[in-house]
């Protein structure tokens, strides 16, 4: 198509990366025969869970939702969590053609204004999605914790709920943060309980966290930026997501399930895939701390994981702290698949798999099916899973189709981010952006514009001009440019800006200062 048609330059970028945009028919066919809702013959030797109050919580464009919560507090002060997980498995069966196109995937892959779904919109959208209101087949981890957040026991089983209620994060956040006692009366539509059970599983939430840190993980979390897109794929603003409560409540939830599903799996010696993030390299965090002094920090001694947490809760609410984090996760390792539990080194824990996301991950399909023979209500006949050389393929394959995903949902993003930083550049009201010098070169200062994650250059032409004709001298020693009168600009400081240009081709950005 021509560059300038809607939605070709997505297109370019499914092209380049060689991602799946159309199922084959004997997909498609496979995926519709299942209907379009749970029969009697699925409920079969289930649990029945219809009755147990449980949401979900997703972004609020989100079409597929993988996993539910529940939450109930014990008469002894310990909680009930159960973590209900869409039981892909049941659908999806090894050997199949919906099996073969999964694995071919490996994973969706969620680009800025599309989804690439890993298997069909029938299964992805609808019938294994845990929408509300509706039946609903699961593999639920049933843990019980202590008012210490300790997990004392953790069971799996087959189930099938009737979700409750589809809260968007924004909704579970304003619940969160309105008193208890004020609940009933701002929110006088919900359902009996579900307020009440939010604030719970905020309290249980809040609890796995803190002993999460204390036992070393590192907080990485960061908001998120997304470009707004109208319906022919044009940028119309910037959203921005922070990463608030409700957000850390699921991740908890999801981290714990996770990682009791692989204690299982080793304990029994079952072949499955595990998730792996290996210990760093002491160079490569070498020159992290560099970058750390660089912005004024004293990183101590960064082959000590406390030392760097200390370092990310020193930069924690400045403006350098989108720097520190994406400084720090350029230096560690990248997570990935693996068949044997070597351990992940940003969570801090032994054992972890993928549990929680099916509909979205062929390692999440792996562990359900390599599950069923251990849970307490198994299936008459169990799914077959892969031996040790076959699964360490299928780790290294999914690992390199979630590296081509990350790439093509990156570069999507950044390609939406140029257009509307363009026409930022052409408005005759353009907007202001707050930067933060990152690097000083003769050529101009590395800025960051931290509201955007966005990167660029302001170039010594289009610093203020001085007076008397003067010239801003570069002192590569002090890493600063100078001017008469102790005019300076140097790394860490802040600006106002507006996009100078934008080079479409190199999808670079020059900025230039919005202030005198």
């Amino acid at each position: 198509g021509w560059p300038d048609t809607p939605g070709v330059d997505m297109l370019s970028i499914v092209h380049k990366h060689g991602l799946r945009t159309e199922f084959p028919d004997a997909v498609l066919k496979e995926a519709k025969a299942f209907g379009d809702r749970v029969t009697e013959q699925d409920l079969k030797d289930r649990d029945d869970w219809r009755d147990i109050t449980v949401i979900t919580i997703d972004p609020h464009d989100a079409k597929d939702f993988d996993d539910a919560i529940s939450v109930q507090k014990m008469d002894n002060g310990d909680w009930q969590l159960g973590v209900h997980i869409a039981d892909v498995s049941h659908y999806v069966k090894p050997g199949t053609a919906l099996d073969k196109e999964a694995v071919a995937r490996g994973n969706s892959t969620y680009m800025a204004d599309r989804v690439l779904p890993m298997i069909p919109r029938e299964l992805s959208n609808h019938l294994c999605s845990l929408m509300p209101d509706v039946e609903r087949l699961t593999q639920c981890c049933l843990m019980r914790v202590t008012s210490a957040g300790k997990v004392k026991s953790a069971k799996f089983t087959r189930a099938v709920i009737h979700s409750a209620r589809r809260f968007t994060y924004e909704e579970a956040q304003e619940i969160l943060m309105t008193p208890e006692d004020e609940l009933a009366e701002k929110f006088p539509d919900e359902k009996a309980g579900i307020t009440s059970m939010l604030h719970e599983s905020w309290a249980l939430a809040s609890l796995l966290r803190k002993r999460r840190f204390e036992n070393g993980a590192l907080d990485l979390d960061m908001p998120e930026v997304s470009v707004v897109l109208d319906d022919k794929g044009i940028p119309t603003g910037i959203e921005r997501s922070e990463y608030n409560e409700s957000h850390q409540l699921i991740e908890e939830f999801m981290l714990v399930a996770n990682e009791n599903a692989a204690k299982l799996l080793k304990n029994k010696n079952q072949p499955t895939v595990y998730r792996i993030h290996e210990d760093p390299d002491p160079d490569r965090l070498n020159d992290y701390a560099e970058l750390a002094k660089l912005h004024g920090y004293s990183p101590g001694n960064l082959t000590n994981k406390k030392h760097i947490q200390a370092l990310l809760d020193k930069a924690k609410g400045t403006i350098e702290e989108p720097a520190i984090k994406i400084g720090l996760l350029k230096s560690l390792k990248r997570a990935a698949y693996f068949q044997d539990p070597l351990g992940h080194y940003g969570l801090s824990k032994e054992n972890y798999c993928h549990f929680t996301s099916p509909i979205r991950r062929y390692a999440d399909l792996i562990v359900h099916r390599a599950l069923q023979k251990h849970l307490g209500n198994p299936p008459a006949k169990a799914d077959r899973t892969p031996g040790g050389g076959e699964m360490a393929q299928i780790a290294q394959h999914i690992s390199e189709t979630e590296r081509t995903s990350a790439e093509a949902e990156n570069e999507s993003r950044r390609l939406k981010m140029m257009q509307y930083l363009h026409m930022c550049s052409l408005d005759e009201n353009p907007p202001t952006f707050n930067v933060v010098v990152t690097e000083v070169r003769h050529f101009g200062l590395f800025v960051e514009a931290v509201d955007i994650q966005t990167k660029g250059l302001i170039k010594p032409e289009d610093f203020p001009p001085l007076k008397g004709g003067q010239e801003w001298q570069f002192e590569a020693n002090l890493m600063r440019f100078t001017g008469p009168y102790e005019q300076m600009y140097t790394v860490g400081q802040q600006h106002l800006c507006h996009v100078a240009q934008v080079d479409m081709e190199q999808q670079r950005v020059d900025f230039k200062f919005a202030e005198d």
